[in-house]
């Protein structure tokens, strides 16, 4: 049943199963995200630490257990504290940022970033040495001759949904699923739309003031005659 004007008596807004959507993936980017980086975390300690570096792929792929105490690509070593603290903060920044998530594309970029930064969160809170000091786990090194530092999982998901997010505001994508260039362009529609009318409304005024100046040549062609 509806009200008047076709509105519905419910007053569900439209908007909200796509939000309710938008979030439920965003949820499951995070929890793949951090299940992947927990495991590999697990496996690679249980197996490979206090091991000889296994190469995975010749010259391009190694795995060899590390223990950091900085950021990601071990930077900032000795702010395990700091860092701690940021992660906690980008966490609830996540949180309520996707109370206005309504776009696909951002949902899964912060579901890579709240994965990724619950994934090194976790070990900075529960592992060796202290509790929030903890060292992240690290054991991806690709191409070694290159000397890049040493990651893992949650550290490349947190890479690549930074660099998601940069395209995504680069190419005007909202957070709220508008787009900035759209909203320009139909801007500008609108007003060469609004000129035509303009015109139309100013031809009738015109023509008008054309007839009577016509009409007074005639008058006075028929008085000098």
């Amino acid at each position: 049943m509806q009200a008047a004007g076709g509105a519905p008596l419910s007053g569900a807004d439209p908007a909200r199963p796509n939000r309710a959507r938008r979030i439920a993936l965003l949820v499951v980017v995070a929890t793949v995200i951090y299940a992947l980086d927990q495991v590999s975390k697990f496996l690679v300690v249980r197996f490979l630490e206090h091991e000889e570096p296994l190469t995975v792929v010749p010259g391009a792929l190694v795995l060899t257990v590390i223990r950091n105490a900085g950021a990601a690509f071990s930077i900032g070593t000795g702010m395990t504290i700091v860092f701690t603290v940021i992660a906690l903060t980008v966490v609830v920044a996540i949180v309520r940022t996707a109370r206005q998530l309504r776009s696909l594309p951002w949902a899964i970029t912060l579901g890579l970033l709240l994965g990724g930064a619950v994934g090194n969160l976790t070990d900075r809170i529960f592992r060796s040495p202290a509790p929030f000091q903890g060292h992240v786990v690290d054991f991806i090194q690709a191409f070694p001759v290159t000397r890049f530092p040493v990651f893992n999982v949650a550290d490349s998901a947190i890479v690549c949904g930074g660099a998601l997010a940069v395209f995504l505001a680069w190419r005007g994508y909202q957070i709220d699923g508008t787009r900035q260039i759209e909203e320009e362009t139909s801007g500008t529609g609108a007003e060469h739309a609004a000129e035509p009318a303009d015109t139309r409304e100013q031809a009738p005024e015109q023509n008008r003031e054309q007839v009577r100046e016509q009409a007074g040549d005639r008058s006075r062609e028929r008085a000098d005659g």
